[in-house]
């Protein structure tokens, strides 16, 4: 077995998690926080805990599939945390984690940048699709 250079074994420390690596774990973590099911999920959850009908309602166009596959996905990543409290009917709350919470700042601001920029995105996509309409 060669032995390895200091220099060698932190380059390969640091290629260990690199997303731009197709097998690597962080490119799924990546893909994950990505989806935009993903985002609208934390966002709705950033203001405090919510039953899975409150997240329903409030996130238009997800799917009861959809939904479901979203908070077991972030439950898995231990980005969600899922409270049942036995009643009648049972309660079923989902929360942010600590970890979730960290992310919260970054998926926010991504969500605030698409609503404050979408006319001047429109505004693109119409000059490029005329252009490429020729």
């Amino acid at each position: 077995m060669p032995t390895r250079t200091a220099a060698q074994r932190r380059e390969e420390a640091a290629r260990a998690y690199d997303a731009f690596i197709a097998v690597c774990p962080t490119r799924q973590l990546v893909d994950r926080i990505s989806d935009k099911w993903v985002t609208l999920v934390l966002c709705a959850l950033g203001d405090g805990p919510k039953r899975y009908s409150d997240l329903s309602r409030r996130i238009a166009g997800v799917s009861q599939k959809m939904l479901t596959q979203t908070l077991r996905s972030l439950e898995r990543d231990g980005l969600v945390v899922r409270e049942v409290t036995p009643s009648v009917p049972v309660r079923v709350d989902y929360e942010l984690t600590p970890l979730g919470t960290t992310l919260m700042p970054l998926i926010a601001a991504i969500k605030t940048w698409a609503e404050t920029h979408m006319d001047e995105v429109a505004t693109s996509r119409e000059a490029y699709d005329a252009v490429a309409a020729r």
